[in-house]
């Protein structure tokens, strides 16, 4: 069983990103990124802290929008739409979950195309369907980084995925499949899903159920990805998969905290990047 260390790579991916925005800016050109929080959430909290000191770090122009609770839709409309028309941003990331007053379609919606790094817009999604991908979904960008980090050759592999958002279940079917895996999506309604399970060469599992998947679910030698981040009840933070009991049967496996999260964030900064690097036609 090896680890795959997503904050070990995420720091060694983000070293090459801060050399990178260096030269940018010698050249006049600083990636920026503009995040929208609204409201309390404290996990969401958490989660922009991280990707606003990430963005610092190496050098990008970042700047956060912290909004009360009580934001209108229409004022939080009128915010992204003053983004996608300032310059000094490339990439616009809305925060979710959004408060239940707000349409969330419609907010991702408002996102211009070009700046949506969280890779979210309708049209962004049809490309990567399309096989056609600029902005990827960056939690399944970044598992798919991972999975190259292990060596696996995903061509004629057995793929499975349980869950079907559109976050990660999806999109991760679909650059699965673009890298020649045999991919099966499981779901609340799979039946035998242990089963099913037990075929994979490589397990992802986003399913937001603490400890969900156990033993019975992994075949010997699997690569398994945890894209869970829950709370155990001793405040503890824990994965979708059991670790300490699916792990001596895997070959790779990822932990929580430290895998896939670190990547998710790595992802988001590269796609800011390189929205920037197009608009300004530099390579």
């Amino acid at each position: 069983m090896h680890l795959l260390n997503g904050k070990e790579l995420a720091q060694k991916l983000q070293q090459e990103m801060t050399q990178e925005v260096t030269e940018l800016k010698e050249k006049g050109l600083q990636p920026g990124l503009a995040v929208i929080l609204v409201g309390e959430d404290p996990a969401s909290q958490v989660y922009v802290r991280n990707k606003e000191r990430a963005a610092n770090n190496i050098g990008m122009y970042s700047v956060v929008y912290r909004l009360p609770e009580t934001t209108s839709e229409a004022d939080l409309i009128t915010k992204i739409e003053e983004l996608n028309h300032d310059d000094k941003v490339h990439g616009i990331l809305v925060q979710l979950p959004l408060p239940k007053h707000i349409n969330e379609d419609l907010v991702l919606d408002t996102i211009d195309p070009a700046k949506d790094v969280d890779g979210f817009h309708p049209m962004n999604l049809g490309n990567l369907f399309a096989g056609k991908p600029t902005m990827i979904p960056c939690t399944p960008a970044g598992i798919m980084e991972l999975i190259k980090l292990s060596g696996i050759d995903l061509a004629g592999k057995n793929a499975v995925i349980i869950g079907r958002s559109n976050i990660v279940g999806k999109p991760m079917a679909h650059l699965l499949l673009q890298a020649n895996a045999t991919v099966t999506i499981c779901h609340s309604k799979t039946k035998d899903l242990p089963k099913v399970a037990k075929q994979a060469d490589v397990l992802v599992v986003a399913i937001g159920r603490a400890n969900f998947v156990t033993a019975d679910f992994v075949k010997e030698g699997a690569v398994v990805i945890d894209v869970g981040i829950n709370r155990d009840e001793n405040n503890k933070l824990t994965g979708d998969v059991k670790f300490d009991e699916v792990a001596p049967l895997t070959s790779f496996i990822t932990p929580v905290p430290g895998g896939v999260g670190p990547m998710t964030i790595t992802m988001l900064m590269r796609q800011t990047i390189d929205a920037a690097k197009r608009k300004e036609n530099v390579r």
